[in-house]
């Protein structure tokens, strides 16, 4: 069994399988870190964060390997070579974040291809579309899409439960965060009929059930203990076929119901190979935002130079604010430097105690070196204006 390790030598972890019990891999916080703040953030062991916490939006860069083995593995692997594969690649997911001072841990996110489209291989009543284009550039128009064959559900579960558990087993002391698309975001990929028919109420009708499937699923997700869970809602940028922008925050809403406290919504413009799929502009969305029941908005900044931060100000007095300040869509390296400029541009418009530190989106889109060297400059951009205050 491993020791506890702290972040300076997290980099020396040596993956070992099979995984034992108790947990073969702890990380843990070392000493020199800012606490005592008492900052309060969502769920009951956030609070004490430092002040100005980083975080990852949700997804993590795969190893190179990864994307060897991934394009094989059905034809290559058994079940626990896979199992062994994705354990490992998470290992190194959960390491690299704590290496560079990650206040809050997710788990990357590798065990989903695009932070979504594993989920529907749970779903039932499902059937895949043909796409309409397979050559060429990726884009979204080659994104899986499904017809509705019959009430859609999950009676098993999306699996999330299991990727908590995974992810408190590998990182049991650190500050932890899981998550997983909206419901506008999973209806977007599935058409009504035949089962929900043609008719005017057959959109409505397939939003209740996924509606119902994710509240099962942030229900089932708090009994295993998990704090602090946030919806990923690309589909919430561009008006719903059918559906106001209003009537899209209350599908939402209709998940987090009574557990804002333990929510946030990322309000995601996409990055399907570091492309958005809808206008990048956060002020049509105001209204939107405004009625969402949840304790924090995740909204991207950077890829977009910084623009609309005035719309924070209101936000952030209902509004827990973790602004993006890494663009993702860039191979630029970002300095700490370039960092701490932009959090203190969000600073002038955010108190520093409603102000959590992340990235624009996922790191899924960017290799792994990448995704280091802009987490890092995250981190350090963070202590620097922490150091400020």
């Amino acid at each position: 069994m491993l020791h506890p390790v702290s972040r300076t030598d997290a980099a020396a972890i040596k993956p070992v399988w099979p995984p034992a019990s108790p947990p073969v891999f702890t990380l843990a916080y070392s000493s020199g870190i800012l606490r005592g703040t008492g900052l309060a953030l969502i769920g009951a062991n956030m609070t004490e964060l430092p002040i100005l916490p980083t975080m990852g939006v949700g997804s993590y860069a795969l190893p190179g390997w990864m994307h060897l083995f991934r394009r094989h593995m059905r034809e290559a692997a058994a079940p626990m070579d896979v199992a062994e594969a994705f354990e490992d690649a998470t290992r190194l997911a959960i390491a690299d974040q704590v290496e560079a001072g990650i206040d809050i841990v997710s788990d990357g996110e590798l065990r989903r291809q695009r932070f979504v489209y594993e989920m529907y291989e749970r779903i039932s009543g499902i059937e895949r579309q043909q796409r309409p284009r397979k050559l060429g550039v990726p884009g979204y128009d080659m994104a899986p899409k499904f017809f509705a064959t019959g009430k859609v559900g999950a009676p098993d579960g999306l699996g999330l439960v299991r990727e908590y558990q995974d992810l408190a087993r590998l990182a049991p002391d650190s500050r932890l965060k899981i998550a997983f698309p909206g419901p506008l975001t999973f209806a977007a990929s599935i058409l009504p009929s035949p089962h929900y028919g043609d008719g005017t109420n057959a959109t409505a009708d397939l939003m209740d059930d996924v509606i119902a499937m994710l509240r099962a699923e942030i229900e089932a997700l708090r009994r295993a203990g998990a704090d602090f869970i946030q919806l990923d809602e690309p589909g919430l940028t561009f008006v719903p076929e059918r559906r106001s922008l209003a009537e899209a925050a209350k599908c939402i809403n209709q998940v987090t119901h009574g557990l804002g406290e333990h929510t946030a919504v990322h309000v995601c413009f996409g990055n399907n190979a570091s492309r958005p799929s809808s206008p990048r502009g956060l002020k049509r969305l105001l209204g939107a935002m405004e009625i969402l029941d949840t304790r924090m908005l995740v909204l991207e900044f950077a890829n977009r130079e910084m623009a609309e931060l005035d719309i924070l100000g209101p936000l952030s007095e209902r509004y827990q604010i973790a602004a993006g300040v890494i663009d993702v869509k860039s191979f630029h390296q970002e300095s700490a430097e370039d960092v701490a400029v932009r959090i203190r541009e969000v600073l002038r418009h955010v108190p520093a105690s409603m102000l959590t530190i992340t990235a624009d989106c996922g790191f899924s889109a960017i290799p792994r070196w990448l995704a280091r060297s802009k987490t890092r400059a995250m981190v350090a951009g963070a202590e620097q204006v922490r150091g400020e205050l």
